[in-house]
């Protein structure tokens, strides 16, 4: 399917609730107002077809570009390529959907954390923590480069800039909250970082605290495994009382 014709479908299935709910956050004028949900089943549809993501990406229309992001092609996205998308973005909703949907799939997502997140830029550096806070449940990580990643959170969130400073108290709470290694010490980050103030606009939007956020993350991590235990328990039961 052309590109036109995928704009013609979005501009369709637009709608003012969806661009106004947009718009609180950040997204630029240039849109249709597509839910996300509607935006899920077109990508089933045209997941790994990159030359599509590419063309609608350069439309620079924002439910083309959350398009692009869901059925691009992780393995033909070059280094630069990533640089250049997230320099197109001007909206904080945006960077976080390029990276979960896309970075943290391609083969760079570490290394663009540790350039990202250590830039200037407000989005920029909230583009490399919400790496952290996403590879933060990726066992192939090690406990050391996050543990790395603490101690520059405890450093520098009060110093940065609003949307960064949110991401780095998100990517504390996702290193507290799923790597049992380091939580004694996320808590402790926690407590010396104190209150994080966040300016979240005209929306409904709080800003978690992070050591009750940890602790509850913790308290679902055993209740689940103690179920999982429960439930392996009673298979093993069952097979061997045949």
């Amino acid at each position: 399917m052309s590109a036109t014709a995928v704009l013609d479908q979005l501009r369709a299935l637009g709608t003012l609730q969806a661009r106004q709910a947009l718009a609180k956050h950040g997204a630029p004028e240039r849109m249709f107002g597509v839910r996300f949900a509607d935006l899920d089943k077109l990508a089933r549809r045209h997941r790994g077809d990159h030359p599509l993501a590419c063309e609608l990406w350069a439309s620079e229309n924002v439910d083309a570009r959350i398009l692009a992001v869901k059925i691009a092609d992780p393995s033909q996205m070059s280094a630069a390529d990533l640089d250049r998308w997230l320099a197109d973005l001007r909206w904080y909703m945006g960077v976080d959907v390029l990276v979960g949907s896309l970075v943290v799939r391609t083969e760079h997502a570490q290394r663009k954390a540790n350039v990202w997140r250590k830039a200037r830029g407000e989005l920029e550096g909230r583009a490399g923590w919400t790496i952290v806070a996403h590879l933060a449940r990726d066992p192939a990580i090690p406990d050391e480069w996050l543990a790395g990643c603490l101690a520059e959170i405890v450093k520098g969130i009060h110093a940065a800039p609003n949307r960064k400073r949110e991401a780095m108290n998100s990517a504390l709470i996702a290193i507290g909250g799923y790597r049992e290694g380091l939580r004694e010490r996320a808590l402790a980050a926690a407590d010396a970082i104190g209150k994080v103030e966040i300016d979240h606009g005209d929306t409904y939007c709080k800003t978690p605290e992070a050591r009750p956020y940890i602790e509850a993350m913790a308290a679902r991590a055993r209740q689940t495994g103690k179920t999982s235990s429960k439930k392996s328990g009673k298979q093993s039961g069952k097979k061997s009382s045949k």
